[in-house]
């Protein structure tokens, strides 16, 4: 690829100039926990592609699955009175796999923003087919990050994917995170500040009028925001105010789903049963676009004893429950089942904490470290009294000189965030942490 062929290139997430500025790292080949660019530098692949790479880049099964599935249905339709068989097998087993979590139906998406983007929309019919018509608002919190659908993007809690698509859809409110190295109360104890958070979310349902309120959405850890992880007794909490006050409760775990926190599920980490979950990435190992919007008993039962059109569900893609996809679902999550994914999340996870401790007390603009599993991050400071975050030139250097040091990371902000593969080894712990540490040097 020549620079002049990657100007016809708009990327994700990426200002049109910087390409021309500084042409991307092209990836052309990926083994295992690996990735190799154009230059033929092979790195191991601390971000797990995004988040959703969680049984590596080698998985035969599930590479055999979607090619058995492109030579015999490469594509159907699932809307009304037709499905796949591949489809219909996936719901049921989807059925079991989340059974622990409350959740009994499955309704498919293309990928993490359409499975939010159902949620919403299914809350809100759900409350329309109870006589509640008034209920259409949707709380969140802020540093949340929900996708970038109107929907999505009008109840994520970051400016940066608001701010340029402006006015966004009415309706939407945000809480404080209970993200204690910066929060509004300047509380450092996580249970109090779980407390707290809690508290607003109370006091803004009260505010706008509990009957008006749909639903309160969050992820179990918040992941793109920085990798918040509540203290144990926050999701619990919104589960008991929730019921109390009639609001559904989303749990978007798009990133957490699959085992990445040390738990099958972020919810399941927590204790609690949303009566809604948003699940994408890793339910097909990254091979195939593809989603699912877990529904729970409350919302089934409403919307399956309905006998009038305010049941009817007028949603859906054109790839919702694409055959290939279900078929690399299926592959994937009989995958899962040979291996013990979130006892090894939980092991490596505890491993990568203790090497990214030895960072933060060598290196003074390593504010702060946050994470559960392998969800971790360092977040970099300028000034560790002000928490002045750093600068995007010296963040640009951090990154350029970890990935020469053969593990590539992903830099947001101030924050250095990291997500491998789930199947990553203690030798490639000790990498990450050897990288990380020239990063740090070179600034």
């Amino acid at each position: 690829m020549t620079t002049q062929q990657a100007l016809n290139y708009w990327q994700p997430m990426t200002h049109p100039v910087s390409t021309r500025d500084k042409p991307p790292i092209t990836i052309v080949a990926a083994e295992g926990v690996e990735i190799t660019d154009a230059q033929g530098h092979r790195t191991l692949d601390a971000l797990g592609g995004l988040w959703n790479v969680i049984l590596g880049y080698s998985c035969q099964p599930i590479k055999i699955a979607i090619a058995e599935a492109l030579d015999r249905l490469p594509y159907y339709s699932s809307f009304t009175g037709v499905a796949t068989e591949n489809a219909i097998e996936l719901s049921h087993v989807l059925g079991q796999w989340f059974s622990d979590d409350g959740l009994l139906r499955t309704f498919y998406t293309s990928g993490g923003s359409d499975s939010v983007e159902t949620a919403l929309r299914l809350a809100r019919q759900f409350h329309k087919i109870r006589g509640d018509k008034d209920r259409y608002k949707f709380i969140s919190l802020k540093k949340g990050y929900h996708g970038t659908h109107f929907g999505g993007a009008s109840i994520n809690g970051n400016a940066k994917f608001r701010r340029n698509y402006e006015p966004l859809l009415a309706g939407c409110y945000q809480i404080a995170a209970p993200y204690e190295y910066r929060n509004p109360f300047n509380e450092t104890d996580p249970e109090k500040l779980a407390q707290l958070c809690a508290n607003m979310l109370e006091d803004e349902i009260n505010f706008q009028g509990a009957d008006t309120v749909a639903a309160f959405i969050m992820e179990p850890v918040l992941g793109a925001g920085g990798v918040i992880v509540p203290h144990s007794s926050f999701m619990p909490m919104v589960r008991e105010i929730c019921d109390r006050y009639g609001v559904l409760l989303i749990a978007d775990e798009v990133i957490t789903a699959f085992g990445r926190t040390g738990a099958w599920t972020g919810s399941r980490l927590w204790n609690t049963q949303p009566d809604l979950m948003c699940t994408a990435k890793g339910i097909s190992n990254g091979y195939f676009p593809f989603g699912a919007t877990m529904i729970g008993e409350k919302v089934v039962d409403t919307f399956e004893t309905n006998t009038n059109s305010l049941g009817e569900i007028g949603h859906g893609y054109t790839y919702s429950g694409h055959p290939v996809g279900a078929a690399a679902a299926l592959a994937t999550l009989k995958q899962l089942q040979t291996v013990n994914l979130p006892e090894n999340a939980a092991a490596r996870g505890s491993q990568l904490r203790a090497g990214l401790d030895q960072l933060q007390e060598t290196y003074e603009c390593v504010g702060n470290i946050r994470g559960v599993g392998l969800m971790q991050v360092l977040e970099i400071v300028s000034n560790s009294e002000s928490k002045m975050p750093m600068s995007k030139t010296l963040m640009n250097s951090i990154f350029e000189t970890t990935y020469q040091e053969g593990v590539m990371v992903r830099v947001s902000g101030n924050n250095i965030i990291m997500s491998p593969p789930l199947v990553i080894d203690s030798d490639h712990v000790a990498k990450i942490i050897s990288a990380l540490d020239r990063g740090l040097q070179a600034i």
